[in-house]
């Protein structure tokens, strides 16, 4: 769950999703469907584009200040010859040092979705004495454009710089919460309807270290609003063995990190499918913790997810990029359109995190509420019921869940509920992270590619 300073973050972000229907200038919700439209949950897919620059031809196609593409298994960009030096101060320790420096930028990408939102994912490789910052620059609807805004200036350790989110960033009609890029008030019909990505690669002048990066690109969407989604048919019966990890019992572990328990959520979840996929981390990584406590690789989750802005584990690219720092993982931010995709990633072999803020009542058997938590999809029942390893649970042994499909759908799903004050408040829309291998099986691929993900 959410630490208390979360809800109101993660509020205004579906804030501008809510408005953009009421104002009538988003799509219709499926409720509202003429009876001749379109299935109403296959059109949900359809508020949803993904773009990934992940290829060798991918990498060629942008425009390089200094970078260059690699070929291998894993093709990437990287520093080739700096484009110059710039001084950085960290805003989070005061400390100021000059770094090299080049860039990359993508192509525009132009929307199939005039979106009212957008997060960007990166995987990415930094070795000491390196780190990146992403930024995106877009087109309105209007054909005006955004300035240049920061996503996210991360490095996998912690040494060299704090990783950050950037604060204070708007131009009057969209603004960067945290970790997504925001229509202020979709309601006016305004949409961003392309972008571009810019990647700065840095590094310690004088040595010929490089971040390498595998994967960029945005999510961009445009969710209906919604109290109640429609009912996905239930279609497979299967779960996935995933390690099960609490986060409960991590309760005031390492305040710096946001002292754990209910903070941890996305760490936690982030662990659990790690391990899933056969990332461990090796007793040296983890010597730093503190040897009394159970599950080291948690804590351990928790440090190198922080943001260090938003003094939190919740960043959602951060979490993405954590897992990417594993070989051979893939970690991307996303939005599902139905129960239905989740089914078709389980099938595949891919379990999901999910965000959903729901009341204690609204979820059978949870026991609690939350403006925001996340929690791992690992399968459904014989009657469609989901399974989830939920990390709000007392110790590991209890964090399977069998959770009812109806309850949980609709909580995940839905861009407006009403909280226990019986105010109008926002929901998650199905945002999803998912990890999965560098090099998916055919059966993954066709999975991921069915969910808008390549």
């Amino acid at each position: 769950m959410s630490r208390a300073e979360q809800p109101s973050r993660r509020s205004v972000l579906a804030a501008a999703v809510v408005a953009a229907v009421a104002g009538g200038s988003g799509p219709v919700s499926a409720a509202d469907a003429p009876a001749d439209a379109e299935d109403p949950v296959q059109a949900l897919a359809s508020t949803v584009d993904n773009r990934a620059w992940t290829s060798y031809a991918d990498w060629g196609g942008g425009t390089a200040q200094g970078t260059r593409a690699v070929a291998g298994a894993r093709p990437g960009v990287v520093i080739d010859a700096p484009a110059g030096t710039v001084d950085y101060t960290d805003p989070h320790t005061g400390a100021t040092a000059t770094w090299e420096y080049a860039t990359w930028t993508s192509p525009v990408h132009r929307l199939a979705v005039p979106s009212t939102e957008a997060i960007a994912s990166w995987n990415a490789h930094t070795p000491d004495g390196t780190w990146l910052q992403v930024e995106l620059q877009g087109t309105y609807s209007d054909a005006t454009d955004t300035p240049w805004y920061v996503m996210g200036r991360w490095a996998a350790g912690d040494q060299d710089i704090k990783r950050t989110s950037v604060d204070d960033q708007s131009d009057g009609k969209s603004t960067i919460w945290t970790d997504t890029f925001t229509i202020d008030d979709p309601s006016t019909g305004l949409r961003l309807a392309s972008y571009r990505l810019r990647l700065t690669l840095y590094r310690r002048p004088g040595t010929m270290s490089t971040p390498t990066v595998w994967r960029l690109g945005a999510m961009g969407s445009d969710v209906p609003d919604r109290f109640t989604v429609p009912a996905a048919t239930p279609d497979l019966a299967r779960e996935l063995i995933v390690p099960r990890y609490s986060q409960e019992i991590h309760k005031g572990q390492y305040p710096e990190y946001d002292n754990g328990g209910e903070a941890w959520c996305s760490p936690t979840s982030s662990q659990m499918i790690i391990e899933y996929w056969g990332g461990r981390l090796t007793p040296e990584q983890l010597a730093w913790v503190d040897p009394s406590y159970t599950d080291p690789q948690v804590c351990h989750a928790a440090r190198f997810t922080y943001d260090h802005q938003y003094e939190g584990c919740g960043n959602w690219p951060f979490n993405a990029a954590y897992a990417a720092t594993f070989p051979d993982l893939q970690g991307v931010v996303t939005r599902l359109g139905s129960v239905t995709d989740l089914e078709t990633l389980i099938a595949a072999g891919i379990p999901a995190m999910t965000s959903q803020s729901f009341l204690e009542g609204e979820l059978t058997g949870a026991g609690y509420g939350t403006a925001g938590h996340l929690m791992t999809v690992i399968g459904f029942t014989a009657d469609g019921d989901v399974i989830a390893n939920d990390p709000a649970s007392p110790s590991n042994g209890a964090v399977r869940h069998v959770y009812k499909r109806r309850e949980w759908e609709n909580i995940w799903l839905r861009t407006k509920r009403y909280d226990a004050d019986g105010e109008v408040v926002s929901g998650t829309g199905g945002v999803c992270y998912l990890y999965f291998p560098a090099h998916p099986s055919p059966g993954q691929l066709s999975a991921l590619a069915e969910v808008g993900v390549r």
